[in-house]
């Protein structure tokens, strides 16, 4: 059965209440319910615009899924600051993103943290979105495959074939976020079929073929169709063209 692509826009630390409002409502206007028979579609914004933007959806009843762009592992208790899978369960996400690049480089989130994260979201019924990816130095090092793939059997340990199948990977080369450059799609190829062959020794190729892996690197409007047009590319963790009504409705209507 064929893979159902994943259009997912990160607005990352974006949109006060109002505008997130305003963002939604406008995905919405432009969003031809029949694309959503054909591929998935998801927001992720920023946590005190998650409830504001479901509702949006939930008022206009078209079919377009909120996540979360990060989450903590414990139930409750003292951690300051952080959000639980409880609370954004509460609110009605679907997804939750661990592991982006710019958790890991700026605040320090390890390997054992994001498995920790997308194991908690697996037992509440949460897809998490696992991200993977690479600095320029380890590509320009040539060991990019064999670094990506350890994320990717790090962020999976622990788990059974049957965890794993209700994940999605999203590969995003960090030298080409915010950057304005792009993985050409012969190398977002390459490395999202390492992914998935990584996947198929971990737990075997029924879950593998099943598997949504998105590229998440500076994807927009422009370069989806040669993207998604890859055989182990399944969608996209979208970025700055997901602040864009009209932008982010291209690339869903690409992934068509």
């Amino acid at each position: 059965m064929p893979r159902k692509n994943l259009i997912a826009g990160n607005w990352k630390m974006n949109s006060t209440i109002p505008e997130a409002v305003v963002l939604a409502q406008e995905i919405s206007n432009r969003m031809e319910r029949d694309w959503l028979e054909l591929v998935d579609v998801a927001v992720c914004p920023p946590f005190v615009d998650l409830k504001p933007v479901k509702s949006v959806f939930e008022f206009d009843r078209v079919d377009i899924a909120v996540g979360a762009q990060n989450v903590y592992w414990e139930p409750k208790g003292a951690f300051t600051g952080e959000i639980s899978i409880a609370m954004i369960k509460n609110i009605g996400c679907a997804f939750c993103i661990v592991g982006h690049s710019e958790r890991r480089n700026l605040f320090g989130e390890t390997n054992e943290e994001v498995n920790l994260k997308a194991r908690a979201l697996i037992e509440a019924d949460i897809t998490p979105i696992i991200c993977v990816g690479e600095s320029l130095s380890v590509r320009d090092g040539g060991t990019y495959l064999d670094f990506v793939t350890a994320q990717v059997r790090a962020a999976y340990a622990g788990m059974d074939a049957a965890d794993a199948a209700r994940t999605v990977v999203a590969y995003e080369p960090v030298w080409a976020i915010g950057t304005g450059r792009t993985a050409t799609p012969e190398q977002a190829e390459e490395v999202c079929a390492a992914i998935r062959a990584t996947v198929s020794d971990m737990f075997g190729a029924e879950v593998a073929e099943s598997l949504r892996v998105l590229y998440g690197g500076s994807m927009n409007e422009g370069n989806a169709a040669l993207l998604l047009a890859e055989p182990d590319i399944d969608g996209g963790l979208i970025g700055g063209a997901a602040l864009k009504a009209d932008s982010f409705i291209q690339i869903v209507k690409e992934a068509c």
